[in-house]
């Protein structure tokens, strides 16, 4: 069992009994024991002679202000959502370039944006692919591993890794076999009363584990509020939504894009009609052939598998509607059968012909019994007798399963299997309420949700047979930035080689679904940005950088519609891509296509893709307003807020609020203050004190508005 102490005394034990550098692995995102972090910082800041390297990922800060407005909306959330989350300290000195010359912060994945302007954040982090994330760790020599674990009254004896099983599983073999040849390694453990105990994979004995600190994490978990999902999501989800195939696998992200993705497949099930017409209004009557050829518009009469190395608050959402509810099995065998047809949604038997259908033997021996009954397809109480099997009646039936005799004997005695999972996540984050909601459900219920090593989920290596049997008509849908009209794809980094979050999972996902045989890799872009006042496009000629190459180019898809780039020849590709930008762009991207030779000089755009425009769009989602909401699975901000959201980021579109005392003509013409008295109390500004002030409140007032009348 592990050693019990105090935070304090767990960093002099890791002091003490660590010779020479400490290699600090930390799981990406939610499952740091931050307070623990912090004191093993702070005690070597004051000992430059040692040294400490962390390797971690994803490393979670409270969103901050850039300016006061922002600073007057994001303050009293902040406080309200994050309460007392312990934040690590390294990350205000990584920010600021103050960390001491003995501390290096080694990351893979940044939370996205918020370490574009960090030199040492940018030039420690590491570019490798999630699933090898734990190769490249223990090769640096990681020596302690420190995880947040969920406990269970009822099992007594285990942790659960929760949120964090990804990286954890994949290491542990490798840290052993390290031990086994003499190396000193330690493993820290600190309870976090708040996460939810997951099984299965995720559940290791405690002895796994050389230190437990006594002090339970009982602070706030950091979460990420559902954001704003606007028009030009939705329609990319509702197009996302028809490529989906009933019976198949899912992968979405996070973010807006991933929640326009679930409210659509939501909506296709709970309101078929609805889901219909929308899209129906959507594709002008013109569906693109590739939804008829790889997805469907009906119902979930099957329902679907996730398999996701983030498992998400949509998946969620879509597991509690019964969207997802296809079960997949850890055993191969039963997995067979499964896949087979062989097992009814509750895995039962259909019959023991079935079974033999599937593949089973046609004549049981010992061997075959014990699995049987081990997997929970037969009753435990039938025994092998000779040649025959004896029933509890002390009746008799042959072992020849192909006998009708014996098909019926055994009929009542078929049991279904052991319970299987409908969604594979490695790790979780989300809002409060995705922590609550697993919280609150029983050991059975959160048993359909199968937390595993990273390594699983992203790579088809290893038990390759069940993976592929699992991930039927997978989709696996991403989100990027930016498009080159060759197919390339962008979504970690910016041209001039500043990181925004990393690499992860995305090629990993993007290269299963050209190798699986009915598997699509699906790419979500927002065709167009809008800052400060000037308009780009997200679809360009070329790039300077690429997360995915062009010749894993599959399928993109824009709020105007769908791009099939899988075994397109160049020219093809460029007019697919063309077909789904925003019109007030095509012709500069055409022309730049054209000079380069990749299109024909006389290349002419059919009509039908001429008039992408925002405009058009916003028409549809005001014919179905309850089909577009701005916060299709739930909201941490208040009605008020959320109007203030929407205003801010209006102004931020189209203002360089740093500007401020030039914005005056801009306010002009907002509304009276007492038509928001709400809204400007929540922020601050119902009593402006100075000329400044005055202008915020006059911005802030035209903002409400211009967004109001655009929502209405």
């Amino acid at each position: 069992m592990p050693h019990v102490c105090s935070i304090e005394q767990a960093v002099d034990r890791v002091l003490n009994e660590i010779d020479g550098p400490i290699h600090l692995g930390l799981p990406l995102g939610l499952g740091k024991p931050n307070r623990w972090v912090n004191a093993l910082y702070a005690r070597l800041r004051e000992l430059p002679e040692r040294q400490l390297t962390i390797y971690t990922a994803l490393c979670l800060g409270r969103p901050r202000a850039g300016q006061d407005l922002q600073r007057r909306f994001l303050e009293p959330f902040v406080e309200r959502v994050y309460g007392d989350y312990p934040e690590l300290d390294f990350l205000a000195d990584l920010q600021a370039d103050t960390l001491p010359a003995n501390v290096r912060i080694e990351q893979f994945f940044l939370q996205p944006g918020s370490l574009l302007d960090s030199a040492p954040a940018q030039q420690d982090y590491t570019s490798s692919n999630y699933s090898h994330a734990a190769r490249d760790i223990n090769a640096k020599g990681v020596n302690v591993v420190a995880q947040l674990v969920a406990e269970d009254a009822e099992r007594t004896g285990h942790y659960s890794l929760s949120c964090n099983p990804d990286i954890t599983l994949d290491l542990l073999p490798l840290l052993q076999a390290r031990r086994e040849r003499g190396e000193t390694i330690l493993c820290l453990a600190q309870v976090h009363e708040q996460l939810p105990y997951m099984a299965g994979d995720a559940e290791l004995p405690r002895d796994i584990f050389d230190i437990q600190l006594q002090e339970p994490e009982i602070t706030t978990l950091f979460s990420t509020p559902n954001m704003p999902v606007t028009v030009q999501d939705h329609c990319i989800g509702l197009h996302a939504s028809a490529l989906v195939r009933d019976g198949g696998t899912l992968q979405i992200g996070i973010g807006a894009m991933g929640d326009a993705v679930s409210a659509a497949l939501l909506m296709r099930h709970a309101d078929n009609p609805r889901y219909r017409a929308v899209l129906a209004d959507l594709h002008e009557g013109q569906a693109n052939p590739l939804v008829a050829a790889l997805g469907d518009q009906q119902p979930f009469n099957k329902g679907l598998y996730g398999c996701s190395e983030m498992f998400v608050n949509g998946l969620l959402a879509l597991a509690e509607s019964g969207v997802i509810r296809r079960v997949v099995y850890a055993d191969l065998l039963v997995q067979r059968l499964a896949s087979a047809g062989a097992l009814d949604k509750h895995g039962q038997p259909r019959s023991v012909q079935a079974l033999l259908d599937a593949g089973l033997p046609e004549r049981l021996d010992e061997a075959g019994l014990a699995w049987l009954q081990e997997s929970g397809l037969l009753a435990a109480n039938l025994k092998l007798q000779g040649e025959n099997l004896l029933l509890p009646t002390d009746q008799q039936c042959s072992t020849e399963l192909s006998d009708p005799l014996s098909q019926a004997a055994l009929k009542d005695y078929l049991t279904p299997a052991k319970p299987g999972v409908c969604v594979h996540g490695g790790f979780f984050l989300g809002p409060q309420s995705f922590y609550q909601r697993l919280s609150e459900m029983d050991a059975q219920q959160r048993g359909r949700f199968g937390m595993t090593g990273i390594g699983f989920i992203n790579e088809l290596y290893g038990q390759e047979e069940l993976k592929r049997l699992q991930r039927v008509e997978a989709r696996f849908i991403n989100s990027v930035f930016t498009v080159t009209l060759l197919g390339a794809a962008v979504a970690d980094q910016l041209e001039d080689g500043r990181v925004l979050s990393g690499v992860g999972g995305q090629y990993n996902f993007v290269a299963q679904g050209h190798a699986l045989p009915d598997a699509r890799s699906i790419l979500l872009l927002r065709s167009w940005r809008e800052s400060e006042g000037k308009v780009s496009s997200n679809i360009v000629w070329d790039y300077g950088h690429v997360t995915i190459p062009r010749h894993l180019r599959d399928v993109v898809i824009t709020e105007y519609g769908i791009a099939d780039l899988r075994g397109k020849t160049d020219a093809q590709v460029i007019e697919a891509l063309l077909n789904v930008s925003d019109s007030r762009f095509q012709e500069q991207l055409m022309g730049q296509a054209i000079e380069a030779g990749k299109l024909p000089k006389g290349f002419r755009l059919d009509p039908r893709f001429t008039d992408n425009t925002p405009e058009g769009l916003q028409a549809v989602a005001d014919r179905h307003v309850e089909s577009f909401a701005e916060y299709p699975l739930g909201s941490d901000f208040s009605a008020e807020e959320q109007d203030l959201l929407r205003a801010l980021t209006w102004l931020k579109s189209k203002f360089r609020l740093s500007e401020v005392l030039e914005l005056g003509k801009a306010a002009l013409d907002a509304p009276p203050a007492e038509s928001y008295p709400e809204h400007l109390q929540r922020i601050g500004l119902q009593q402006p004190d100075g000329l400044r002030e005055e202008l915020y409140q006059r911005l802030l007032l035209a903002g409400l508005q211009a967004t109001a009348i655009r929502e209405r």
